[in-house]
């Protein structure tokens, strides 16, 4: 496992090699850190959902607004809810069209949860990688959330390729919305 400082000249190249050979990382966002793998790639969430010892709908991180409008199955109605949510500290789970990312990570109804934080260091990945990657936190299923690089790595030294050091981060896990019936309800 390699760390490197997420304002170092290489961490966005570094970061785009590990996602695209189907590695894992851990990045920085603008709430925790990010448990990072291509969103496409089955055997890369497989990795990643034995690590967290879990399965199921996992979020995403999108670029921009425009990518989640191309992306996404919705009314004009449902997009003008959604649009204004999403953005910083918040995560909307809505119907996405196929092959956007592996079936492995998609929730009931083919739905996804869609993240477009507010750290520049997911978006450039995602804008660089040109397809969007996993955000779920960085813990095992029913442990803690890890906030510390350094307890990052002693934790999961064997599972992660590389970790993207941004210092602690100990903000509050994104809010999280879903669109059902052309009505956003809010999940937590």
């Amino acid at each position: 496992m390699k760390s490197i400082q997420a304002d170092h000249k290489e961490a966005l190249s570094l970061a785009v090699e590990v996602i695209s050979n189907g590695g894992l990382i851990v990045y920085p966002t603008d709430t925790v850190y990010g448990l990072g793998a291509d969103a496409t790639n089955d055997s890369a969430i497989q990795k990643l959902n034995k690590l967290k010892n879990r399965s199921g709908p996992m979020s995403v991180i999108a670029p921009d607004r425009n990518a989640v409008k191309n992306w996404v199955e919705s009314s004009f109605l449902a997009w003008d809810l959604v649009k204004d949510k999403l953005g910083g500290k918040t995560t909307v789970i809505m119907p996405v069209k196929e092959n956007v990312v592996s079936p492995l990570i998609l929730g009931e109804d083919e739905t996804l949860g869609i993240r477009i934080p507010d750290h520049p260091f997911p978006i450039k990945l995602v804008n660089l990688l040109g397809f969007p990657i996993t955000t779920t936190s960085v813990n095992r299923s029913g442990e803690p959330l890890y906030t510390d690089p350094k307890i990052i790595a002693a934790n999961f030294s064997d599972n992660i390729d590389l970790i993207i050091d941004d210092g602690i981060l100990s903000s509050e896990a994104s809010a999280i919305y879903i669109l059902e019936n052309n009505s956003l309800k809010t999940i937590r």
